[in-house]
């Protein structure tokens, strides 16, 4: 069995209280009886063999009765009725399970009851009747899928038992599904786990496939009808097996009425080996072995948790959870003690009223040692003694009560150790018996028994049924001290059976038999007339208090406002406060229990009456015209009345007009086949019999449809909408207007759709969601209770239009001293009916005339309003204009100054001109620098400080950038080129490196410098033409004298010698070089003079003196700092490359102030490349930074300037920003 989880051990530690048992009635329908079945069922399956008669009756007699035992099943004794409806057992007992079930209970211990079932287990359902099983049989008889069919078999209670079912695979082309069931429904494959398990095997060489069910340890409740069924796409294969379990012969220990007090679990591992309900069935009691004494502790420490709630019954465990949260946390594994030499034991068990002594050991006797319980320092009385003997300390607990049941602990230094103290009750016995009592019904009767202890744990037993007190029971309990006492309040004959008591160690049992007591009729009932409408009151007298029932013809009364039963005493009444005819009748009182019977008659007289309760309150009758009515009016009265029907007094006859009476018994009916509008009107019903008159005026109104509502008039449009409005109809025909549908549809369609589906109340409406720029139609129907009036004429035809939404982005782009141009944006809707133009307006400040700037609409969206006086100040509006009119204007926030303003200029460099622009010779050069400054700035070009020579670089100026533009670049436009732009008195100048380069020339000389063995030694000097880029390194080449074959050798040589090696002896070489830049190889190469000859006869080598090569060098920039621009809230960095050694140390600087541990900065050095990080810049952060490198050698410094830019509106603004709508200056 695997272990539980920490989960279910956690349940197992905490059990939760049984579920309340199931009505026997829904398992009796469901036919299948589940581990949590009704306790009456659960006892009656458990019961002993000491009544053979109730069990030979519910069906446990051997085969010598075959007819009981189908009628009956194997129902429990207990309710063999029901249990025989729900028949849960097989058919057939054998003589083997009679002899079993009829063993004494010292026998029947070692069965397990039907509520031991593991969870996955139920009890199953009946086998199918025989006509079922026949049907079953030749349907499996016709199929071909199983080959073996399971038989059904006979297994013995804990014994193991296996059904096999093979299928044949020659046909199929996959493994074929099976499924087993108990009863009708139950599918065991859920169910597989402790006590069954499924398996399925294949032989290739037969191809046969192989299924097995196991059943493991089988128990009686297992025993029932059982289903195999196999199915393969659409061929279906199924047999019915039946599974007999017998009893176990073997002999049971006495029994242990403690354990017995526990009930059986509802199919849990844990359940009691007997059930209590049984016991008392039983009612043999045998006597209690004395058992030595046992340390419950130790049974808990070393017993599995199901049987937990058991131990603790047997043993008078009175906080089960509690002791379980304790066992808990004393199986943790307890760390080895520095203070304490020996512990305490995990628990301590004593009897009430016992002595307990804890001892501890201590590692250091000078250690202060505090005791504790429950977390409250236990300070020394007479309950408590401390004692210190050496090393140890000792507390005794004297008198030992429940309240003592704790936890406790004792520290030592900043250690402590605990345990766990559990006082057990001893057994309580029944000292004084219960009496067989006899008793009347409506008398209170008290069965007394005495326990030895007071207030104990005491249980009541009614058939074997424990009762349990409510508040709505008759049943309650008394106890006072030692005295239990069960109290029934008014007995009934139903109270008449054997009572019990039982404690946890022992029992009683009494007879309650309750009688009827003489009765008498005192006061006989009367015959009565009564008028309609008046009072009845039955009344008689008999001579006991008991209640009775009351039946009228037969069929009993209910108690109702109109009708009252009353019972004070022996006096019993029957009252009818407004008498009806209905209330006739034969009324007779019966007694409860006896055969006595009050009978009495009552007469009820009834005048003419016209009941209109169904009509309204001015009776008032609508129909639809064109439909039929028939207005049945119910009467009444003794003797039945004649009714007659008149119209303006104008009598209506029976017959078979259209306009008709009918006369039935208990009403009058007025008929008209074919309603129309003239028949509305009053008409008079009057009823006359020997007991009076009555007249009644009905109203009748005929109602029809309305008139269709006039054509509805389009009094708005809109981009999808439009504005209707129509009058109501003429007439409404007889029935207010609820309310109006609305269709619409295209001009140049035929099909209309409904608008609305709730009606409209009102007299306008608003259509949506029409197409802008199609024209459309709509019409109005009229509702009332009849119905919907025909359609109205439809509108007249309309477009839906709308004019756009403003312009959007209105910004200022220019002022001067009499004009200010204004650019925006189109709208951002413009709909169907497109856009015309704008209309620009203007106002001065302090007056509210618009101007319209612009004469005729433009369709550009920008424009320059002229004429305007300078430091005047004004409003600016743009509307956009369409077929529909102008949208809403766009203003601009705030009052625009007309006065030019002058703005300094900024030189704009592109990122990638920041550092060395780099071209190739024939390629072309394209420069683009931005720039800002008003008015219009003078530009000027200086190359190496001279003017450029305009017809080699062509320069093009605009008003916001200027163009470089080179067609062929040559070598002779590298230089450094300076850009000035100047605005009145305010200059900003700018420069930028342009390096032309070109494959550079061969190198000057190759030599060969020595030749040994394989090995040549060469050396050159660099080109005279290094093509205007860095010499990046050489390429070597050899070859033979005969062929003249060149080979590479060496490529991207960095140095000016080489050693080349692996020539091949014998033959004559010559080499070449060719020189590289990042342009690439030079174009010719400088090839050796002489030949190298790799001589046969070897010759000693020399290696050469090399003087050690100094490495030391002064720090030097390699790559320097540029002026850099970063966006204010994102990261920017600066970066250099050194170079030096020994490696120099690096200082960042802002403003010649040392950058030091600011955490808005972040420095990094790696292979020489220097980076400052600057964390989200402000414009503050702006300035000039400078990188110093320092070593033994040196120092040197670098520096840059960073300016930091603001963004607006997502537009980047330099230097003096321009504000937009919304915002304002800082």
């Amino acid at each position: 069995m695997p272990e539980p989880t920490k989960k279910e051990e956690n349940e197992v530690l905490a059990p939760a209280p049984a579920s309340p048992p199931e009505e026997p009635k829904k398992e009796k329908e469901a036919g299948t009886a589940t581990i949590t079945e009704p306790k009456k069922e659960k006892e009656a399956r458990t019961a002993p063999a000491a009544e053979p008669k109730k069990e030979k009756e519910a069906g446990t007699a051997p085969a010598a009765e075959p007819k009981k035992e189908k009628e009956a099943g194997t129902a429990p004794a207990a309710e063999p009725k029901k249990e025989k409806e729900a028949g849960t057992a097989p058919a057939k007992e054998p003589k083997k399970e009679k002899e079993a079930r009829t063993a004494p209970a010292k026998d029947e211990e070692e069965a397990t009851p039907p509520s031991a079932l593991p969870p996955e287990w139920s009890i199953g359902e009946p086998p199918a009747g025989e006509e079922q099983d026949k049907q079953q049989n030749a349907n499996s008889q016709l199929s071909t899928l199983l080959v073996e069919k399971p038989q059904s078999g006979t297994v013995k209670v804990g014994e193991n038992i296996t059904f096999i079912a093979k299928v044949k695979a020659e046909d199929l082309l996959k493994k074929p599904t099976i499924k087993w069931f108990k009863g009708k429904w139950m599918d065991l494959a859920s169910k597989a786990g402790k006590h069954l398990q499924l398996k399925e095997t294949f032989e290739r060489h037969s191809r046969v496939y192989t299924f097995e069910m196991q059943i493991i340890q089988a128990k009686e409740n297992f025993a029932g009808n059982y289903r195999c069924e196999v199915t393969y796409k659409d061929k279906f294969d199924s047999c019915s097996f039946d599974l007999e379990v017998l009893e176990s012969t073997g002999t049971t220990p006495n029994i242990d009425i403690r354990s017995a007090f526990k009930r059986s679990g509802e199919g849990q591992d844990d359940a009691g080996e007997l059930d209590f309900s049984g016991l008392l069935k039983r009612r043999e009691v045998k006597q209690q072995e004395e058992q030595p004494e046992v340390d419950v502790w130790e049974l808990l420490k070393n017993a599995k948790p199901s049987e937990y709630e058991k131990i603790a019954f047997q043993y008078g465990i009175t906080d089960l959870r509690g002791m379980l949260r304790r066992l808990k946390r004393m199986r943790r594994v307890e760390k080895k003690s520095a203070a304490f030499a020996r512990i305490l034991d995990p628990a301590y068990q004593i009897d009430k009223g016992g002595r307990v002594r804890f001892v501890v050991e201590l590692a250091d006797p000078k250690l202060e040692v505090k005791w504790y319980k429950n977390g409250q320092e236990i300070r020394p009385s007479t309950k408590y003694i401390f004692e210190h003997k050496g090393c140890e300390r000792i507390m005794f607990i004297n008198n030992c009560s429940l309240t003592d049941d704790a936890e406790y602990y004792v520290t030592a230094g900043d250690e402590k150790c605990s345990t766990e103290l559990f006082v057990r009750e001893p057994p309580v016995m029944v000292t004084k018996q219960l009496e067989d009592t006899k008793a009347y019904c409506g008398e209170r009767v008290e069965l007394e028994c005495e326990v030895s202890e007071d207030d104990a744990n005491v249980k009541w037993f009614k058939n074997g049924e424990e009762i349990i007190p409510g508040p709505r029971s008759r049943y309650f309990i008394k106890v006072e001290g030692k005295k239990h006492i069960l109290v029934i309040e008014g007995a009934t004959k139903a109270d008449t059976a054997e009572y019990s008591v039982m404690t946890t160690g022992g029992q009683s049992s009494a007879k309650l038999n309750v009688d009827l007591k003489p009765l008498k009729v005192l006061t006989p009932l009367t015959d009565q007339t009564v008028n309609l409408g008046k009072e009845i009151c039955l009344k008689c007298e008999i001579s006991e208090n008991i209640s009775g029932k009351w039946t009228k013809n037969g069929l009993p009364v209910q108690e109702t406002d109109h009708l009252k039963v009353v019972h004070k005493g022996r006096i019993h009444k029957l009252v009818i406060a407004n008498a009806l005819t209905e209330d006739e009748g034969d009324y007779v009182f019966t007694p409860d229990a006896y055969n006595i019977t009050v009978p009495a008659k009552v007469h009820v007289v009834d005048p003419p009456k016209i009941i209109l309760d169904g009509l309204d309150a001015d009776n008032t009758v609508t129909v639809i015209a064109g439909s039929k009515l028939r207005l049945e009016i119910p009467i009444s009265g003794e003797p039945p009345p004649k009714a007659l029907w008149s119209r303006s007094d104008k009598a209506i006859m029976e017959g078979s007009g259209r306009i008709r009476a009918e006369s039935y018994p208990g009403s009058s009916t007025l008929v008209i086949d074919v309603a129309e509008r003239d028949d509305s009107g009053v008409y008079n019903i009057s009823l006359k019999n020997e007991a009076g008159e009555a007249n009644a005026n009905i109203k009748i109104k005929v109602v029809d449809i309305p008139d269709p509502p006039v054509a509805p008039s389009v009094t708005d449009v809109g981009d999808d909408w439009c504005i209707m409005n129509w009058e109501p109809p003429v007439y409404d025909g007889g029935s207010p207007i609820l309310g109006y549908f609305i269709e619409r549809k295209k001009k140049q369609s035929s099909r209309w759709m409904r608008l609305n589906f709730d009606l409209c109340k009102e007299t306008t409406f608003e259509p949506k969601k029409m197409i802008e720029g199609v024209a459309y139609e709509v019409r109005i129907f009229a509702v009332n209770a009849v119905g919907i009036s025909k359609p109205s004429m439809p509108s007249k035809p309309f477009v839906p239009l709308a004019v756009t939404s403003p312009p959007t982005l209105l910004t200022v782009d220019s002022v001067t001293d009499t004009t200010v141009t204004m650019k925006w944006r189109p709208p951002d809707h413009i709909g169907a009916a497109g856009l015309d133009g704008y209309v620009l307006e203007y106002c001065f400040e302090g007056t509210d005339d618009w101007i319209v700037a612009n004469t005729e609409l433009i369709e550009k969206t920008k424009f320059t309003i002229t004429g305007l006086p300078t430091d005047a100040r004004i409003f600016v509006r743009v509307k956009a204009v369409n077929a529909a009119g102008a949208s809403e204007p766009k203003y601009y926030s705030q009052p625009i100054l007309v006065k030019e303003i002058i703005e300094a200029p900024k030189i704009r460099i592109p990122r990638h001109l920041k550092q060395t622009y780099i071209r190739r010779v024939g390629e072309a050069i394209n420069l683009v620098i931005p720039f800002q400054g008003k008015p219009r700035p003078e530009l000027t070009w200086k190359k190496d400080g001279a003017e450029i020579d305009k017809n080699q670089i062509n320069i093009r100026n605009s008003e916001t950038d200027t163009i470089v533009f080179i067609r062929k670049a040559e070598r002779s436009h590298s230089g450094k080129y300076d850009l000035q732009v100047k605005v009145e008195k305010f200059v900003e100048t700018a420069s930028i490196d342009i390096q032309v380069v070109d494959r550079p020339g061969p190198p000057q000389v190759v030599k060969i410098d020595d030749v040994w063995g394989e090995n040549v030694a060469l050396s050159w000097t660099p080109p005279r033409d290094d093509g205007n880029a860095a010499i990046t390194g050489y390429t070597i080449q050899k070859a033979d004298k005969k062929s003249m074959e060149w080979f590479t050798v060496i490529e991207h040589y960095h140095r000016t010698n080489a050693t080349i090696s692996e020539l091949v002896i014998g033959n004559e070489y010559y080499f070449r070089v060719f020189s590289e830049n990042m342009c690439g190889l030079s174009e010719d190469a400088t090839m050796t003079k002489e030949s190298a000859v790799i001589a046969k006869d070897g010759k000693i080598y020399k290696n050469p003196v090399y003087e050690d090569f100094d490495f030391t060098e002064a720090p030097m920039f390699t790559q320097p700092l540029v002026n850099t621009y970063a966006i204010a809230g994102y990261n920017a960095t600066l970066n250099c490359s050194v170079r030096g050694n020994p490696k120099p140390k690096i200082t960042w600087m802002k403003n010649k102030v040392a950058i030091v541990d600011d955490p808005r900065y972040r420095m990094f050095s790696n292979q020489g490349v220097c980076t400052l990080e600057i964390r989200k810049p402000s414009p503050y952060d702006g300035g000039t930074y400078c990188c110093k490198a320092v070593n033994n050698l040196g120092t040197v410094e670098i520096e840059c300037k960073l300016e930091v830019k603001v963004i607006y509106q997502g537009v980047n603004t330099p230097g003096q920003p321009v504000f937009l709508e919304g915002q304002q200056q800082l």
